[in-house]
């Protein structure tokens, strides 16, 4: 009786083990996230995502704020692909391995139409700059109605976002929510926007007002990111040594448009006296974040020591 019982639990335990492998196997085979680069090149191993009966509630991020409904945003994600702007995108031909992404984000109005092959044509989050709001606003339609799914999260100074009626670009979301009541329009917060100036601050040493510069969109982007996604793919952004490097790729600023040379923009905004963005000294920051989470970058590869 002893030995039949043992040889039942033997069996049971088997099947079990079993059945869990199959769910394992499953579950990689969904995606795959390009997570280790070595010296011998990209290395891709399995991105495990959450299944809908798995993932956790929607995370609330209560520095974004929804323009019409005054709601915080809710924003959860598995593996976010964010696509820089930059002209190392052009030619890339990675658009239909980031549409694969559960959550791609982009930046201020790059565009997408007739660049697919490159960037993609699927938008989760675009996040905007105050600068760039008139921007999307030269062709609303696309923005805020055929693209109607995207989460816009603008960032800008309280004297441009404040809810007063003198706020100019906060009046200027106010009348599109009006004209495009789908449209998922958020605003940082003051205090949210505060908190950036503090992350730059501690990971510097530099006050960023002191320091006359003012933070990327891409900052604002890779914060919040961080907080939403359980894994992070950049595409098209260079590190901190790449426009000092050997043979580095020269390229627009944008992918989308000819003129600025991207390294070129980077040195003139470090060292602006006044009104830059330290776009390499970011990097470098990025660098260290990417340590502590899970994120990677490509095209161009940065290796991460």
């Amino acid at each position: 009786f002893f030995f039949s019982l043992q040889r039942k639990s033997i069996v049971a335990v088997s099947f079990i083990a079993a059945f869990l492998c199959l769910i394992i196997v499953r579950l990689t085979n969904e995606v795959t996230f390009p997570l280790i680069l070595n010296c011998f090149g990209q290395t891709s191993v399995k991105w495990i995502p959450f299944s809908n009966g798995q993932r956790q509630p929607l995370k609330t991020h209560y520095g974004y704020i929804n323009v019409k409904t005054q709601e915080p945003l809710q924003l959860d994600c598995d593996l976010c692909a964010i696509v820089s702007n930059s002209g190392q995108m052009a030619g890339q031909k990675v658009g239909t391995e980031i549409d694969t992404s559960s959550c791609i984000w982009r930046m201020n109005n790059a565009p997408t139409k007739g660049y697919e092959e490159d960037v993609g044509k699927r938008t989760t989050v675009r996040v905007v700059s105050h600068t760039s709001v008139p921007l999307l606003l030269k062709n609303p339609e696309y923005f805020f109605k055929e693209t109607n799914n995207t989460v816009y999260v603008i960032w800008g100074p309280f004297r441009n976002m404040r809810k007063d009626g003198n706020g100019i670009v906060y009046n200027m979301l106010k009348k599109t929510v009006d004209s495009y009541p789908t449209a998922k329009i958020y605003v940082t917060t003051e205090k949210r926007m505060s908190y950036c100036d503090a992350v730059f601050k501690r990971e510097t040493g530099k006050d960023r007002v002191q320091s006359g510069s003012y933070l990327s969109t891409g900052w604002f982007t890779l914060i919040l990111a961080m907080d939403a996604c359980y894994g992070i793919h950049v595409y098209g952004m260079i590190n901190d040594t790449y426009c000092k490097s050997e043979g580095f790729r020269k390229v627009p600023y944008h992918y989308y448009e000819p003129g600025r040379d991207e390294c070129e923009e980077y040195f003139l905004h470090e060292n602006a006296p006044y009104g830059g963005h330290r776009f390499i000294t970011e990097k470098k920051v990025f660098a260290k974040w990417a340590k502590k989470h899970t994120i990677i970058f490509t095209h161009p590869n940065w290796t991460v020591s």
